[in-house]
């Protein structure tokens, strides 16, 4: 996910874990609001390994 930050953190695991953690780290480090917008955009950059 693109980040003013600059974070380069990479996650990988089943959607089922990973959208929850994903958007934990979007809100508590980066200051986004949890938002249904944000689980899907979350969602909208998730990549097959």
């Amino acid at each position: 996910m693109p980040s003013e930050k600059n974070c380069d953190l990479v996650m990988s695991g089943s959607e089922e874990h990973l959208v929850p953690a994903a958007v934990d780290h979007a809100v508590l480090q980066h200051g986004h609001a949890r938002t249904p917008e944000l689980e899907a955009e979350v969602k909208s950059f998730l990549k097959d390994e």
